[in-house]
């Protein structure tokens, strides 16, 4: 007999008391959504938990080194800047220190051109100046070419001095200039010493980072294999509910609400306590609208643990199936739930379920007999 013949010989107090229940369930539907904790179920498992949390913390802890990371990326471009600014400087300076050392040069040949000229100067006028200013007078042609040469030696003889005094201070100047551009120099080869010290620290900061950042990588993809693993050793138990042939999923099937069916996977909470998609939310539902009391069991543990739940709200577990039970099988990590659609008289029960192999989707499919005994399947009658 199908389950759609035992629910059209339902009593017509019960068939009501679906009505008001179906419409209460689905007038509710937005309050619990927009009022439940976000609570899991198949999801519930220790172990899968605990790999949750320590990636999250782990996750954490290489977000705060990839900032970390970026700081000393930062840094280290900041001092690359600074090594090329200072030594851009330390370049330009030196060309001008060469170019004073030139120009001192060229000062002290000039020096040493003047003070040739002096010294002409002077030679002429100690010939001269042993002359009487008689003798002068005699040898010259007349008085104004004897006022001439006087004035001509004074003249050459001032401004020889002079210019050997600029010339001189002029040297001063630039050795004063060179030794500004020295002690500028040394201090700027020493500001790149210091900093391409600090950026070869900010470089083995990094380099510690990045292997920190690789061994929390590393035990973050060990975390989500292991998850993969116990999923994959759930999936394969759930398949031999269905004798190893694992029936196509659908999308959406079953009735099962859009909103829920069509939405990603664990992203919203059912009026039960449960993420969208999963097998315990699946059942919940067929529940409801079959117009019984599904109590909120969200956060009450994974599928393995629901006969555990009924029996505590008195709700009868037993190993003999009825058209409209859920099925509980308790085996591999966290179980898995389905609801029973129809009983052959072999014993056999057609049954339907979501997530089977964890992929979201809907399946419709006949468990036998041997099975149900084997795997030890027991029966909630709410």
């Amino acid at each position: 007999m199908s389950y759609k013949t035992i629910a059209n010989t339902k009593t017509t107090n019960k068939t009501a008391r679906r009505k008001v229940l179906t419409l209460s369930f689905f007038g509710l539907l937005a309050v619990a959504m927009a009022s439940s904790p976000l609570v899991y179920a198949d999801h519930f498992q220790d172990q899968i938990n605990e790999l949750n949390q320590q990636t999250s913390v782990k996750q954490d802890g290489l977000n705060s080194l990839g900032a970390q990371a970026a700081s000393y990326q930062d840094a280290i471009a900041k001092a690359q800047a600074q090594i090329s600014a200072l030594q851009a400087q330390i370049q330009a300076n030196e060309a001008q220190k060469a170019d004073t050392i030139k120009k001192i040069a060229d000062a002290q040949a000039d020096l040493d051109h003047k003070k040739q000229l002096l010294s002409d100067v002077l030679k002429k006028m100690y010939v001269t100046g042993g002359m009487s200013s008689l003798e002068m007078l005699a040898t010259s042609k007349d008085l104004n070419d004897f006022v001439d040469q006087e004035q001509y030696n004074n003249k050459i003889q001032s401004q020889v001095q002079t210019t050997l005094a600029q010339i001189r201070e002029v040297q001063a100047q630039l050795d004063v200039q060179k030794t500004n551009l020295e002690r500028m120099i040394a201090d700027q080869q020493d500001m790149r010493v210091k900093v391409a010290a600090q950026q070869a620290e900010q470089n083995r900061l990094l380099s510690l980072n990045e292997a920190q950042q690789n061994e929390l990588n590393g035990q973050i993809k060990a975390n989500n294999d292991k998850v993969s693993d116990l999923r994959k050793q759930q999936a394969m138990e759930n398949a031999r509910l269905s004798g190893g042939k694992i029936p196509a999923g659908v999308p959406g099937g079953g009735g099962y609400p859009g909103v829920w069916a069509f939405a990603p996977m664990d992203t919203i909470v059912d009026s039960w306590g449960m993420y969208n998609r999963e097998c315990v939310s699946w059942t919940a539902y067929k529940v409801a609208v079959s117009g019984r009391y599904m109590p909120y069991w969200g956060g009450y543990g994974n599928a393995n643990q629901w006969d555990d739940n009924a029996r505590s709200s008195g709700i009868p577990v037993d190993g003999n199936p009825r058209s409209g039970d859920v099925a509980v099988s308790n085996s591999g990590t966290y179980g898995h739930v389905m609801y029973v659609e129809d009983v052959a008289s072999d014993g056999s029960i057609f049954v339907s379920d979501y997530n089977q192999q964890y992929d979201g989707l809907y399946r419709a499919y006949w468990v036998s007999a041997s099975t149900v005994s084997s795997r030890g399947l027991v029966f909630i009658h709410f």
